[in-house]
């Protein structure tokens, strides 16, 4: 099955459901009572690359049904998911089943036996799918009730329909949730449309094979991001969509009055440009080298260069790029603005005449785990440039 299911059957699930999983969980039902629950890891099941809930509705100690439910990767090292859903029957502690993975339809055998080892229990067995036989031994697996089991699944993609403001969700960030069977003629629809895609969202996680909807993560230029959203809702497939998060940080934000920086109702791009440009020329004792407006998400790039302080006689260059953008403050109509600039990225060169050096930046940053770059108080100096306000994260309020 094009090399699938050597990764395939060995069930890891997100960290938080697998400490759950090995607590020791007491059934809280009366004896005798009909119960249901679940396994959502179960060791050494598809090598760690597969996510699976077996659901069991239990008479006291007994299983009287069973439903096995495994997402794994359709093929080795591939981000695309294939799943089977088995209704298992219960022969005593032997479960069985027989059905077809959804995805690329390849056979399903599914030869269980259950065995409770005190507080836990064990699964040995075979579960094969298309030419792929896996065998399935796993012990030490803790069960949990239906009601800790719900309270795990509850997940939140952070759209919001109708913010009150952009101080937690984001001006160009837009989340679009789609039923699965929606989801292409909903992409195709955007092709041609100045709009960027997030790519990892294209990919069909297990939650979302689960849920049947899938969410799709959009950057635009504020000015037409209410408008997206509006065209979104009217989509066929369409469950939800709205602002989310995206870049703005409150830490390196400002908000400031709109009149001056509008001409009529639309921002004056040239003016807040060139007004940015001056401020971080100062900041970063720089000088500006370009700037450009990207017609698709509404970011201004901003470029300066400046020399080198590191051995200055070789007279090398510091290019230094901020990105910034400017929206609304809020949906809708608004008598301010809101400005967000990025940190510093900074790569050095050798812009000199003749033969050149080649630099190599062994560690920036701006990396996983690095400090930022300093910009010189370039967030406070933008702020009084443009007579506005910082945020207080303290007090969630601007000051």
């Amino acid at each position: 099955m094009r090399a699938l299911v050597l990764c395939l059957f060995g069930l890891v699930t997100a960290s938080s459901d697998i400490a759950l999983a090995q607590m020791k969980l007491p059934s809280k039902a009366a004896p005798g009572a009909t119960e249901t629950r679940y396994f959502t890891s179960i060791d050494g099941l598809m090598d760690g690359n597969a996510d699976v809930v077996l659901k069991e509705t239990r008479q006291g100690k007994s299983v009287t049904a069973a439903v096995l439910d495994v997402c794994y990767p359709a093929e080795k090292g591939s981000d695309r998911k294939d799943r089977f859903v088995a209704n298992l029957a219960v022969n005593g502690q032997n479960l069985t089943g027989t059905t077809q993975s959804i995805s690329d339809k390849l056979p399903v055998t599914v030869k269980l036996l259950r065995k409770a080892t005190g507080d836990t229990f064990e699964f040995r067995g075979q579960i094969s799918v298309g030419q792929t036989v896996t065998e399935v031994t796993s012990s030490d697996n803790s069960d949990l009730s239906e009601k800790e089991f719900l309270d795990n699944q509850t997940t939140d993609d952070g759209i919001t329909p109708q913010p009150k403001d952009f101080t937690e969700v984001s001006p160009e960030s837009v989340g679009v949730r789609v039923k699965l069977e929606g989801a292409l003629d909903f992409l195709k629809g955007l092709k041609g449309e100045a709009v960027e895609v997030g790519l990892a969202s294209l990919t069909v996680s297990c939650d979302a094979l689960r849920a049947g909807e899938q969410t799709i993560n959009l950057t635009v230029d504020p000015d037409r991001a209410a408008a997206l959203i509006a065209k979104a809702k009217s989509t066929p497939g369409v469950v939800a969509a709205g602002w989310t998060t995206g870049a703005i940080e409150m830490d390196r934000a400002i908000r400031f009055p709109a009149t001056e920086w509008r001409d009529g109702d639309k921002v004056n791009r040239d003016k807040i440009a060139t007004a940015i440009s001056g401020v971080l020329a100062r900041t970063l004792a720089a000088k500006a080298s370009a700037s450009s407006w990207n017609a698709n998400t509404g970011k201004l790039k901003l470029s300066f260069k400046r020399p080198s302080q590191v051995f200055p006689a070789l007279g090398l260059t510091e290019n230094v790029e901020m990105s910034a953008l400017v929206s609304s403050d809020k949906p809708g109509a608004s008598d301010r603005l809101m400005l967000w600039i990025s940190s510093p990225v900074i790569t050095t060169t050798d812009e000199g005449a003749g033969p050149k050096l080649n630099v190599t930046e062994e560690s920036s940053g701006d990396e996983e785990g690095g400090e930022p770059k300093n910009d010189n108080g370039s967030v406070d100096a933008l702020a009084r440039e443009f007579k506005g306000q910082r945020w207080d994260a303290d007090k969630s309020v601007w000051k």
